[in-house]
């Protein structure tokens, strides 16, 4: 491997290999990763491994007949993407599926390694493997096989350390099981390049209600209180945090959107944030989380 220098542009390259720019970065890698695997070759044309590696990655990318596409970052001239991506050595190469880095390596190596590289990248796309076991996964998880769920999440993780949606779903495994520590611990070790996917963040918002609730008092009580004194935000506050304990996940999202409705700056929003968390932890897709969101901007723009 060689450190990286200054030197000249590279021609840029057509149809599935790209040459790609820092301002291109997003459209040409993450949004078109979500179609086929990209993969990243950072490179500089004063780089002799690189002048070895490149061709041997772009003979097997026009192989896939369109399975993966390449995109080959100058670092000379698009710096601020190697940087994000703590490249600090060329060649190296990522590889990016569903928005995310999934696979990589640094240096020049063999064809046949290439080659193997690439293919895993056509089954990952498939829908084979991976996919299938991070949905098993989650139907575990739901269904609570917590331990075979934490299990398989582990072994994806195993085999891609930054997988965002392995990282998540095991965190949450462990959250259910009641390992709160674990859980943070997994969601702390996880790479910086995927920090913010929305699967981590999802699992990091309900490790953070499950810290707020661990202190609630009981639903009972505190609906007693509400319900003579609909005016104590405080007490409606506490009703929704023990109904999320209680797994109440709707009537937690009715006294919140309630508690906004009649004062939504009250504790410094307080309301709506935990309503946002909540939305991040049951995800994007559930029902109660559609018609929530739905219900609260119907508050915010009346």
């Amino acid at each position: 491997m060689i450190e990286l220098g200054k030197t000249a542009a590279a021609p840029a390259a057509e149809g599935l290999i790209r040459d790609v720019t820092d301002q291109t970065f997003m459209n040409e890698v993450i949004e078109a990763s979500r179609e086929v695997p990209v993969i990243v070759d950072f490179w500089a044309p004063w780089c002799g491994p690189c002048k070895t590696l490149g061709p041997l990655l772009e003979q097997a990318v026009t192989a896939a007949r369109g399975a993966v596409r390449m995109a080959k970052v100058n670092v000379d001239q698009n710096q601020m993407v190697a940087g994000q991506l703590r490249v600090q050595s060329i060649p190296t190469v990522y590889a990016f599926f569903q928005g995310q880095p999934v696979d990589g390596f640094q240096g020049a190596v063999p064809a046949s390694e290439v080659k193997a590289f690439v293919e895993r990248l056509v089954q990952m796309a498939g829908g084979g493997g991976i996919d299938e076991a991070l949905e098993a996964a989650e139907a575990m998880l739901a269904d609570g096989q917590l331990q075979d769920a934490a299990q398989t999440f582990a072994a994806v993780m195993a085999e891609i350390p930054e997988n965002a949606r392995a990282i998540g779903g095991l965190a949450r495994a462990l959250l259910a099981a009641g390992d709160l520590a674990e859980a943070k611990a997994t969601l702390d070790r996880a790479p910086q390049t995927v920090a913010k996917d929305p699967a981590i963040q999802a699992a990091r918002s309900a490790i953070e209600l499950a810290e707020m609730t661990q202190e609630t008092g009981e639903a009972a009580e505190l609906r007693a209180r509400v319900e003579a004194s609909p005016a104590d935000h405080q007490a409606r506050y506490d009703l929704a945090l023990a109904l999320i304990a209680a797994r109440d996940n709707e009537g937690a999202i009715d006294q919140l959107l309630e508690l906004f409705r009649r004062d939504r700056e009250w504790n410094d929003g307080a309301a709506r944030t935990q309503l946002f968390k909540l939305f991040d932890t049951l995800g994007p897709k559930d029902p109660l989380t559609q018609k929530g969101r739905r219900r609260l901007s119907s508050m915010i723009f009346a």
